[in-house]
């Protein structure tokens, strides 16, 4: 019998969707966060010292990390934060004081969302933060990831690579200030999502907490439909192809395979371009929905087949 790490998350969660009853909404396992009845949005993730928790990060960014990772997922639906949860397993030496950083982080990070820390549970374990947010509809229709269909654009909010870039700078001393922080306090993009979600346009919508190469393919088998991305539109982060080139990394795979992006990722018909840029939103387009399942990556007029990234 094959374990968790030999098959894998996606393999995990499948298996998972096949054992449970399915809810009142089918789709409540298949998209960042359910929706139940009369449009609360609920989302749960974790996250541990031990896979996130870099050199000099500190215990409030930490904390912060713990919340936005839950809170974005609120927002690539279009739903409203309303409450933020925490279940905290933590080390028995665990001096008190950075305890309560990690809590001040996490209340901060719900503050920038327009919400607060509600409750949680604390117990003694080896360093893991399980996370839940809440949040509301208010009336609008969620954004889910099956929508997407050929010919809509892809667009992403805000810049890519920088998590990445930020890593590899902590680990080879280089200087990248704009970088480590994309690293360390990941900005859930809340109003970016109701303001998306309030056009009524958006056909397909997810957040980048995985990487672009995974969420492109997780919008695509969702939505039954391939991509075609553009590499010259991919507005790469400043100083990630700088790091990269000092340490000789591949800028595709910072850009494109690494996780703790926490961008949206969504698609839109053609036509309602200009009623996606009347919102104010800054993003980019970078590619376009076609027939056949996949991704494509155009780069210096070749084309690349993309798979999930490794993050």
């Amino acid at each position: 019998m094959a374990t968790f790490i030999e098959d894998g998350e996606r393999e995990a969660i499948e298996a998972i969707r096949r054992t449970v009853r399915p809810g009142g909404d089918a789709r409540s396992m298949r998209d960042d966060a359910a929706v139940l009845e009369g449009g609360l949005v609920i989302s749960t993730d974790c996250v541990t010292f031990q896979r996130h928790m870099s050199e000099g990060m500190g215990w409030e960014r930490f904390g912060w990390t713990a919340a936005a990772v839950n809170i974005s997922d609120i927002a690539s639906m279009g739903a409203r934060p309303i409450g933020f949860l925490a279940a905290m397993a933590l080390p028995e030496d665990m001096d008190s004081d950075d305890i309560a950083q990690i809590a001040s982080g996490m209340d901060q990070c719900a503050e920038f969302a327009g919400t607060h820390v509600v409750g949680g549970d604390t117990k003694p374990g080896p360093g893991v933060i399980a996370g839940t947010a809440l949040g509301d509809m208010e009336g609008r229709r969620p954004m889910t990831r099956d929508g997407m269909r050929p010919g809509d654009l892809i667009a992403v909010t805000g810049t890519l690579g920088g998590p990445a870039a930020g890593m590899l700078a902590l680990e080879n001393d280089i200087e990248a200030e704009g970088c480590v922080l994309a690293l360390w306090v990941p900005i859930p993009r809340v109003e970016e999502g109701i303001a998306l979600s309030s056009t009524g346009k958006v056909t397909s919508c997810i957040d980048l907490s995985d990487g672009l190469s995974t969420c492109l393919n997780t919008l695509c088998s969702e939505s039954s439909c391939g991509v075609v991305v553009e590499w010259d539109l991919l507005p790469i982060a400043d100083g990630v192809r700088e790091v990269c080139d000092s340490v000789g990394h591949d800028l595709k795979a910072a850009v494109m395979d690494w996780g703790g992006e926490y961008e949206l990722l969504f698609s839109f018909a053609k036509a309602d371009i200009e009623a996606l840029r009347a919102t104010g939103i800054d993003f980019s387009v970078i590619g376009v929905a076609v027939e056949d399942g996949g991704v494509l990556l155009r780069r210096d007029e070749k084309y690349q087949e993309v798979g999930y990234g490794s993050y």
